[in-house]
């Protein structure tokens, strides 16, 4: 047989084949198709009444379902009926939907808006409107009663004045109403670059005022360029970084402060709050000015709230601070969604200029121009520092005769750590003082309305952490108390900085250890001077009374399973099997 004739016939026999399979497919079809209807009818029937009982039984066994079972009675006379007839029978599960409804109705899409509008909540489509809309946000003209000739200030050699910088009326009315005479060392430095469109990288301890120095040149610039001012909800023109919320918060009031007559709107946006209670703030009209945190800013941009491509002046506050509490990586996401550095202007402030701060300055704006002032010149000049050599175990005698001599009004001491600030707090409550305490795990409302208490004089003592501490800006605070000296030496110049602000004198005293004095080195040597240390006089050795006063002591959050000594078994952790304290029974 040849190769042709070998697949001509495995063909033919393929054919055969494939023709068979398509004829009883088409038989199989036609016989389904003839199927009585009634039959199928019964089959199913017969299904229902063997399902059914068992539903019933588990129905009565359920109390949840006993109000059903009148209405299944009703369905099984309905389905006999229906049968006879030739019609489908009602079946069991076929009414699950109804029953559902009428045990659990679903809410209307009306009634479901309603509740969430009540919760405070908008929905994504009221965003969207809110953003496509043009709000414009008209600036209020300057007070006609007010006239530029009745902010007199005398001419003093080394001291610049605010009317040298040729600042727009509304501006020179807000410093006027805020009692600012002459610009401090780094406002003096700054303004003349930061207004003429420059990028500044500052070095400036707290409490110089940086922030005036920014926020000037801020509104200088929106109200020499009216045009460029956002109308559009959610494009604001202004950026400002700032690593804790405490700060956050007192860039937006000093900002409507100094704009209170430019019209300036601006928003503090931060953790810790009520997301829905800001974003109302952000759609309620362009905003200006933003201050954030990076962390709820990036929520606002993933969640398209808010266009920062429209950014002219980015400010990063207190850079040293990001870089020690891991934000740098965030502020490089914002910076991403930023215009490109040689279109906008950027201002970098910190209170030192390290390689590490200096190398993100070049990163985020070209050719920085760097400022400086010296310890010296900013606010060690102003604030008196004591170092008390006493032992640890002296430290609240000499606290407690401190407080206790009435010499100081504000005052704020710090601790290192969390647990160790709850235990100051319970022991001087037990001596009749009483103190507030301000940490990382306070809650916000609660910091919120200790720091306006501590503001408003109904507080005058405060114990807090360097974290919580770093966002306090309280004028007219007298004394500073390091209970424990600080890890780094950039913490020391931050805390004293909360005392000998704007000019006023202050006083900061630390208690020198045996634990804590190796760091005093590297403070005399940020500081350019040695620290004054001298021992304390007798009166504030003076025996502290027995507790007067019964105070209830509350456990540290460190026992609660979470601290690195809970429980004395390494953070908390429970012993695992049969753990038996004191020595080992002996064997037998």
């Amino acid at each position: 047989m040849s190769i042709k004739s070998f697949f001509k016939t495995i063909a033919t026999k393929l054919k055969t084949v494939v023709a068979k399979k398509d004829s009883l497919s088409s038989n199989a079809n036609q016989k389904q198709k003839g199927k009585n209807p009634n039959t199928q009818n019964s089959s199913k029937k017969t299904k229902n009444n063997k399902q059914g009982p068992k539903k019933n039984q588990n129905q009565q066994h359920n109390p949840a379902n006993n109000k059903n079972n009148n209405q299944q009675g009703k369905r099984d006379q309905n389905n006999k009926q229906n049968a006879k007839q030739g019609n489908k029978p009602q079946q069991q599960g076929g009414n699950k939907q109804n029953n559902k409804q009428k045990n659990h109705p679903q809410k209307p899409q009306q009634q479901k808006q309603s509740q969430q509008a009540d919760k405070g909540s908008i929905s994504r489509e009221e965003i969207a409107k809110a953003l496509q809309e043009d709000k414009f946000f008209a600036i209020p003209p300057v007070e006609l009663s007010w006239d530029a000739s009745e902010f007199q200030v005398p001419v003093v050699d080394d001291k610049k004045r605010f009317h040298e910088f040729d600042l727009p009326n509304p501006i020179m009315h807000a410093i006027y109403d805020l009692g600012f005479q002459y610009c401090t060392p780094i406002q003096a430095e700054t303004l003349d670059k930061t207004m003429s469109g420059l990028n500044v990288a500052g070095k400036a301890q707290t409490g110089t005022g940086k922030t005036a120095a920014f926020l000037i040149s801020i509104l200088k610039r929106m109200l020499s360029n009216v045009e460029s001012r956002p109308i559009k909800v959610g494009r604001p023109a202004a950026l400002v970084l700032a690593p804790t919320r405490e700060l956050v918060m007192q860039i937006q009031k000093d900002a409507e402060a100094l704009g209170k007559y430019c019209g300036l709107r601006s928003i503090a946006i931060f953790g810790g709050m009520d997301y829905d209670k800001q974003l109302k703030t952000v759609l309620e009209a362009p905003v200006d000015l933003v201050a954030a945190t990076p962390g709820r800013l990036l929520d606002f941009c993933r969640n398209h709230v808010l266009d920062l491509r429209g950014i002219q002046t980015l400010v990063i506050d207190e850079a040293d601070r990001m870089l020690d509490m891991g934000f740098i990586p965030d502020v490089r996401r914002i910076v991403r969604l930023l215009p490109e550095k040689n279109m906008r202007q950027t201002l970098l402030f910190s209170a030192t200029l390290n390689d590490e701060v200096m190398r993100l300055a070049e990163q985020w704006m070209p050719n920085p121009v760097q400022v400086s002032v010296d310890p010296e010149h900013g606010t060690v000049d102003t604030i008196s520092q004591l170092v008390y050599p006493i032992a640890a175990r002296e430290k609240f005698t000499v606290l407690y005769n401190i407080l206790k001599s009435d010499k100081y009004g504000r005052t704020i001491i710090f601790r290192n750590r969390k647990r160790d600030c709850e235990e100051l707090v319970y022991r001087l409550a037990r001596q009749g003082i009483t103190a507030e305490m301000l940490s990382g795990d306070v809650d916000q409302k609660k910091r919120c309305r200790i720091l306006e208490d501590f503001r408003s004089g109904k507080v005058k003592l405060v114990v807090a952490t360097d974290v919580a501490g770093r966002g306090i800006h309280v004028d007219d605070i007298s004394l500073v108390v390091n209970y424990d000296f600080p890890y780094e030496a950039d913490d020391y110049i931050h805390r004293i900085g909360r005392t000998g602000r704007a000019g006023t004198m202050g006083t900061a005293v630390s208690f020198a250890c045996e634990d804590e004095s190796f760091i005093i080195p590297d403070i005399e040597t940020l500081l350019g001077e040695p620290l004054h240390c001298q021992q304390p006089s007798d009166e504030l050795f003076a025996e502290v009374p027995a507790p007067t006063t019964d105070v209830p002591r509350k456990k540290p959050a460190s026992n609660n399973g979470s601290g690195p000594h809970a429980r004395g078994f390494g953070g908390g952790r429970k012993p695992q099997g049969n753990f038996r304290r004191g020595p080992r029974p002996p064997k037998k």
